[in-house]
């Protein structure tokens, strides 16, 4: 049998947690989880499952996770350029031995509830043994409309639904048999290239080009940037028939956007005002909140961003447009 491989995937750069999260370091290597990262928190959880850390993570912050990799055994792929998850998982694929069982997991979710979360590992381990693409499906909460969902019956995946809205949430909900789609997979390395060469054989080939033109473990840029960028949900798991889905109950959150951390950092005990505003980041300036609701102060050395907590997944396109005037600020 092979070996219990943890895939951490660390090439996003987390724009909807602007001006906390920068390229230079994104959200998963900020230590404002009682004090660790979500990185540091990644590595934790999975170590007394898996032999061996695969850390695929982008040139631009690399160095950043090296420091938490020291004490493990490892290897690191360094992408370029960013080419989405399909590509990431393929890197990391070919560099171990087919039989190997890959727990891909990405590097900034918060995850609360070990037990029930190896659990699930253990469970989509014995299905990933027997040939199957495994997914886990988080058991939802509420009617979250900046998840995608997992239609499922028992193990067996009926549908993959996009991110829905409210209304159509709502049915989800109700209905009882949709999951939050978590981005958490496990298979074996030789079962994931197979389907990806069988569904997408373009990913497949440039991917596996660019692997072995790699010298030291960073990837040719080049070649990378001729790899189509899709996520490993388009290019694989919609379309295989090998899939299982793990129904899971330990905590999860993508942290993604500040609604999601403003609820983590409350349930923590962070300051609020009577009226639930809160300040994060740099917070030795006094400030006061007149007249507003659930708003948001994020302070920082150089950007200041003041938000009502429902216009959180907006903080993307502020980003955006700093990106597109090439600005320093990201």
């Amino acid at each position: 049998m092979g070996k219990i491989i943890n895939v951490i995937l660390s090439g996003g750069i987390g724009s909807r947690l602007w001006p906390l999260s920068r390229k230079s370091k994104p959200k998963q290597y900020l230590p404002i989880f009682n004090k660790k990262s979500l990185f540091e928190l990644t590595i934790e959880r999975n170590k007394s499952v898996c032999e061996h850390v695969v850390l695929v993570g982008s040139v631009q912050n690399i160095d950043l996770a090296k420091e938490n990799l020291k004490v493990l055994s490892h290897d690191i792929i360094v992408e370029t350029v960013p080419r989405n998850t399909a590509a990431a998982i393929a890197f990391a694929a070919l560099s171990r031995h087919p039989d190997d069982i890959l727990i891909v997991t990405p590097s900034d979710h918060l995850i609360e509830g070990e037990e029930q979360y190896l659990q699930a590992i253990k469970r989509g381990i014995e299905f990933a043994k027997d040939g199957s693409l495994v997914t886990f499906g988080i058991n939802p909460t509420r009617p979250e409309t900046g998840y995608g969902y997992i239609e499922s019956e028992g193990n067996d995946v009926l549908s993959f639904r996009e991110k829905p809205n409210y209304e159509t949430a709502k049915d989800f909900l109700k209905s009882g048999n949709f999951l939050w789609n978590s981005g958490i997979f496990c298979f074996k390395a030789s079962t994931y290239l197979q389907e990806l060469e069988r569904f997408d054989p373009k990913v497949y080939t440039a991917s596996k080009c660019a692997f072995e033109a790699a010298e030291e473990g960073v990837l040719d840029e080049e070649l990378s940037r001729k790899i189509p960028s899709k996520s490993v949900d388009y290019a694989i798991m919609e379309r295989s028939d090998s899939i299982k889905v793990v129904p899971s109950f330990f905590h999860w959150s993508d942290m993604g956007s500040f609604d999601s951390l403003y609820d983590y950092l409350i349930s923590k005990g962070h300051p609020k005002d009577e009226s639930g505003n809160i300040v994060i980041g740099e917070t030795h300036r006094h400030t006061v909140f007149l007249g507003l609701r659930n708003c948001v102060v994020v302070n920082t050395a150089d950007a200041v961003l003041v938000m009502d907590k429902a216009f959180a997944q907006d903080v993307k396109h502020v980003y955006e447009l700093l990106e597109k005037e090439n600005s320093p600020l990201i």
